[in-house]
């Protein structure tokens, strides 16, 4: 039995685009987006207890362990695979690691990617045996993107963001910009302001040619009249090409076809805001987990 797997890595994500297209009585949003995979990430350390025990080693400040995605992701496919009655249960518990990269609130996934990575990794370790289906259903009850992550390539997204179809995307270099503030989503969701009837369109009106991204952000312009800061920073780098949110925010991103356009524009960045280069992935790092479970 394996006892270890280091440097597992939880990629972000851009949505290239957003759309909301209705809000169900229930109060969720049913959204239109397309995932998209970037080679920018935080990295998981998991090591094999036997004594039954999840336990977070890294301290990650405003994260108290309980409530970490991370922990709570662990709890629940342990509790999963307890369910099926064929490993012993003190064979169930893991140490876990993570140097944290991608910014809290910043609409890139990150708490997400790495409650996905943790499935991943631990069902691999634990030989639990689920499928990519069973961990993506058990993804669903901690977020709406864990979904996304699981299903490991990029994807147009439908519902509350499970519906997943595999889409080939633009082979781009993306700058990322952090604003340097946190985002609660449901701030943005919440907003009286904020338009639920953009028209629903099928997979196979999505165009994007070269660097010119399809359709828009629908929460953008509520989260850059909330935070003018957001609204900066797309200016800046509206300059350089076609500039964006991702996601509820905060970062604002833009596509470059050549990783040279990209480097340049990123040493013009103003110093006060921090800023990445990261390139576009078509699969996520551990998609073979999935696929040989």
């Amino acid at each position: 039995m394996i006892r270890t797997l280091h440097n597992c890595p939880a990629p972000a994500k851009l949505n290239l685009f957003l759309h909301v297209t209705r809000r169900r009585p229930d109060g969720y949003h049913l959204l239109q987006t397309v995932f998209q995979l970037i080679d920018f990430k935080d990295m998981l350390h998991f090591e094999v207890r036997d004594d039954g025990l999840i336990r977070r080693s890294t301290d990650i400040p405003g994260v108290p362990e309980q409530n970490d995605l991370i922990v709570r992701a662990a709890k629940l496919l342990q509790s999963a695979i307890q369910a099926k009655g064929e490993i012993a249960s003190d064979r169930l518990g893991s140490n876990i690691s993570i140097e944290k990269n991608l910014p809290m609130g910043g609409g890139l996934g990150g708490g997400s990617s790495d409650a996905a990575t943790t499935l991943m990794a631990l069902n691999h370790l634990w030989q639990g045996g689920l499928s990519r289906e069973e961990l993506m259903i058990l993804g669903l009850q901690l977020g709406a993107d864990v979904p996304f992550f699981l299903f490991g390539r990029n994807a147009f997204a439908e519902g509350v963001g499970e519906s997943l179809q595999k889409l080939d995307t633009p082979a781009l270099w993306f700058v990322i910009i952090d604003p340097g503030v946190a985002i609660p989503t449901e701030i943005i969701f919440s907003s009286s302001e904020l338009t639920r009837n953009t028209k629903p369109i099928i997979i196979t009106e999505i165009a994007m040619s070269g660097n010119n991204l399809f359709g828009k952000n629908d929460l953008e312009p509520v989260a850059t009249k909330q935070f003018p800061i957001i609204a900066n920073a797309i200016k800046w780098l509206s300059n350089y090409g076609d500039a964006r949110m991702t996601g509820s925010g905060s970062c604002v991103f833009c596509g470059f076809l050549q990783e040279k356009q990209a480097d340049e524009t990123l040493k013009l960045v103003p110093s006060h805001w921090k800023a990445w280069k990261a390139n576009a992935m078509q699969e996520h790092p551990l998609v073979n987990f999935l696929d040989r479970e």
